[in-house]
């Protein structure tokens, strides 16, 4: 095989292949599972959605209060001859929720429902996460390999070029021969930047996710766990798959949201104990000489207080109807999940044993334009091919490199898609071990059963990395060792 065919070779396995002191893809996804401002936010948001079970709770928990008055009567009625100049007052009153129809009591199972849906929606949001990293991880592999097979094309086309004026000179070429190579030649030098600016848009992609530049990339390590079939797949995929689980119990929620507003309708019964204390600070009695009043005030009750609603202008009645419904459009949503779950594992299932079917043709292909490429430039010294061949020759062996490359990365993006469809993209399947992973459950049973008024948390700080210090990506990528030397 000729210098050039190795060089060419040597660039798509490398790419994929060779190892060397380089970020790996768990080193990028522990990175951006620490520093992605999307899971960070997503953190919060299911923090967020742990206090509704806590404000749920306190419909139901006693509740007191207390007012502090004073006042000055500067205008007094003329006939009022013992109405005070000024007093101040002090009342309170503590209420405690017997029964509240129902209400609280699924308000709190509703609420705890979305605290589930809330984590399964986290679990959905880190699978995608990771399905990102992997894809932009991949397109920074093949990007370089396109480029370095491009600038390796633009290397033999240039000698080509050459050579092919040197044979004009001696009359062995004609005027013709020099153009074709000379427009080869150039098209290959816009495919290299096209190349070249694919590379940055990846690059810079993978900083947005990652947070930090990429270096040189180690090969991915093998998928584990890929199912056999599409049945099989969907089949774990109908268990396990974060966002169907998550409509399952936004759906369990919205049904009992049917029978919280069915509570609008049922008596409530509440005990309390309530008391006053008024002082007229020595002012009643003001406009009668010699009053002998008492210038303090107080008293308490204590009691049970019974509600029954008679009559609501039909508000009970629309909000169970508009329970209904919602509970109506949540079990759509789920069946619409259902079958996009479905879509999407099947779909990738299907790319994923596509590609790599394309990754053996591909590879056969490689081989094969390799030789034909050999063949026609021994062809063409003995006069059978001419230089238009050698080149259409050239750019089919670069077609099929490049199919290559592209295959391995479509098969393994399309692999681990396919694992995020069946649930088993998460951080816990994926074993990442950059620190402590984020356990939802563990906020949630911290906060759960709080009922201090003034128990709150700091204020929050930013988790997530900025990238504005960032350089600007190059579609420099390092210089690949020569095949033809021998260690």
């Amino acid at each position: 095989m000729s210098k050039r065919n190795l060089l060419l070779s040597a660039v798509a396995i490398a790419a994929f292949s060779t190892p060397a002191q380089a970020d790996t893809l768990r080193e990028a996804l522990v990175s951006a599972y620490q520093t992605n401002p999307t899971l960070a936010g997503a953190q919060a948001q299911q923090r967020a959605t742990d206090e509704n079970v806590v404000i749920a709770k306190a419909d139901g928990r006693p509740s007191s209060g207390t007012s502090f008055t004073y006042q000055e009567n500067f205008l007094r009625n003329a006939n009022s001859f013992t109405a005070p100049r000024r007093q101040a007052s002090a009342g309170g009153e503590v209420s405690v929720p017997v029964y509240s129809g129902g209400r609280v009591k699924y308000a709190v199972r509703s609420a705890e429902t979305r605290v589930v849906a809330g984590q399964y929606d986290l679990r959905a949001t880190e699978a995608s996460l990771f399905s990102n990293v992997v894809a932009v991880y991949m397109d920074v592999m093949r990007d370089e390999a396109v480029v370095e097979l491009n600038r390796a094309n633009v290397g033999v086309l240039s000698v080509n070029l050459e050579a092919t004026g040197d044979r004009f000179e001696i009359g062995d070429l004609t005027r013709t021969d020099v153009a074709q190579s000379e427009a080869r030649l150039e098209v290959a030098r816009g495919e290299l930047e096209t190349a070249r600016a694919n590379l940055i848009s990846s690059k810079e992609n993978y900083i947005a996710l990652v947070g930090n530049p990429p270096g040189d990339l180690e090969p991915p390590p093998p998928l584990p766990n890929l199912p056999e079939t599409p049945d099989e797949a969907v089949d774990i995929a109908l268990q396990y798959n974060p966002d169907l689980l998550a409509a399952k119990e936004r759906s369990e929620a919205a049904e009992i949201d049917i029978k919280t507003a069915r509570g609008a309708v049922k008596p409530t019964v509440e005990a309390y104990v309530q008391g006053s204390y008024v002082n007229f600070l020595d002012s009643l009695g003001g406009n009668v000489p010699g009053a002998d009043l008492v210038q303090e005030q107080s008293d308490a009750q204590a009691g049970v207080r019974l509600s029954v609603p008679i009559y609501q202008g039909g508000r009970p009645a629309a909000q169970v109807r508009q329970a209904q419904a919602r509970s109506g459009q949540a079990y759509e949503q789920l069946i619409e999940v259902e079958r996009s779950v479905i879509a999407q594992t099947r779909a990738a299932f299907s790319s994923w044993r596509a590609s790599e079917r394309v990754i053996q043709s591909s590879e056969r292909a490689v081989a094969a334009s390799a030789l034909s490429l050999e063949g026609v430039r021994a062809e063409n010294s003995v006069g059978n091919r001419t230089i238009l061949d050698i080149l259409n020759a050239e750019q089919e062996l670069l077609n099929a490199q490049v199919q290559l490359v592209t295959a391995r990365r479509n098969s393994y993006v399309a692999g681990f898609t396919l694992l995020a469809a069946m649930g088993r993209a998460e951080a816990r399947d994926l074993g990442l071990d950059g620190g402590v992973l984020y356990d939802p459950q563990v906020n949630y049973e911290r906060v759960k059963d709080q009922f201090y008024d003034f128990q709150t948390d700091p204020n929050p700080e930013p988790q997530a990395t900025r990238t504005v210090n960032t350089p600007a990506q190059t579609a420099e990528v390092p210089p690949l060792p020569d095949p033809t030397v021998q260690e």
